[in-house]
């Protein structure tokens, strides 16, 4: 049975015109098999019309408004009929062999909850978009990668979090571990996603054979905007809280403070510092104890790997 046969392919859109329909028929040549869903967020520029009209294979779930990534995602991951679930960007071009690698990755490696493609910038496509995304313990989530040689990056490896622009899940750990957190709306959700199932004792992986070009930012507009960095800024409090017991945020508080404190003086002198904090005043305000991940003794293995990892990936950001 081919890999393609035995995954859905989930494709949150909003206001996609200009990237949608490339994305579409990349993925219908790399995996014709394939479960594919576009789930649409209200969108107003004909990207939906455009779907249904030159793709009647694909399945398209239409929101009524923009409800934001997570939840759109969500949508068409749990509508999704196939034991492995791809999450892929609107803004994106698969290569061909990615469905096949995507899916290939999480069989052979029994204990990885999700997979990371290598994402390649489209306009400089000698360079790295992501190559699997990292947290530390300064309270920064970033890409490893990020616009270094496409060379540099040939191995699988483990990571902190598959990066949600082009990820696989297992989806009966998508039911058991959750599905993205729709507090987020958008940015961090990925990183909060393959955080719990770290602490519930899995790994998420990065698969160098599962090429994709990305844009980036196509839908937000830019690499810094308020709508980003107000978002970024809010989930990075939010995230904080969720995932870490007390012990853990307080052994991490020093770093934090130093690593938020750069942040804010980084966004100052972009003219973004006065949306940065109020993202972080927002982010306070989400932080409620309802959606906090239930501390468990038997996780305190999984939470002592991650610490170790938050202190050692410090390194890896600046290195």
């Amino acid at each position: 049975m081919k890999a393609d046969s035995r995954v859905s392919v989930v494709v949150p859109n909003y206001n996609g015109i200009a990237f949608v329909e490339n994305c579409l028929k990349a993925l219908i040549q790399d995996a014709p098999k394939a479960e594919i869903l576009v789930v649409d967020n209200g969108s107003t520029d004909g990207s939906r019309e455009l779907v249904i009209e030159k793709f009647p294979q694909v399945r398209v779930i239409a929101l009524g408004e923009n409800f934001g990534f997570c939840k759109a995602s969500n949508v068409g991951m749990q509508k999704a009929s196939s034991p492995y679930v791809i999450l892929l960007n609107n803004d994106t071009e698969v290569l061909p062999g990615f469905t096949e690698a995507m899916v290939s990755a999480l069989q052979l490696e029994s204990r990885a909850f999700s997979a990371g493609a290598k994402m390649i910038q489209l306009h400089h496509p000698k360079k790295i978009d992501d190559a699997g995304n990292f947290y530390c313990a300064l309270g920064w989530a970033f890409a490893r990668g990020k616009d270094k040689p496409v060379e540099y990056y040939e191995k699988p490896d483990e990571i902190f979090a598959a990066c949600g622009g082009a990820a696989i899940y297992r989806k009966a750990l998508l039911e058991r571990i959750g599905y993205l957190d729709e507090s987020h709306f958008a940015y961090l959700e990925d990183i909060d996603l393959g955080w719990r199932a770290k602490i519930a004792g899995w790994k998420n992986i990065y698969e160098p054979r599962a090429k994709v070009l990305h844009v980036g930012s196509g839908t937000s507009g830019s690499r810094y905007n308020e709508f980003k960095v107000h978002l970024s800024s809010r989930n990075s409090i939010y995230l904080v809280y969720k995932n870490m017991p007390a012990l853990q945020f307080f052994l991490n508080f020093p770093f934090m403070l130093a690593g938020f404190g750069v942040k804010y003086l980084f966004f100052v002198k972009k003219g973004l510092g006065k949306t940065y904090r109020k993202g972080l005043k927002e982010g306070l305000s989400m932080c409620h104890r309802e959606k906090k991940v239930k501390f468990c003794w038997k996780n305190l293995p999984h939470y002592g790997k991650i610490q170790i990892e938050l202190w050692i990936n410090i390194g890896k950001r600046f290195r």
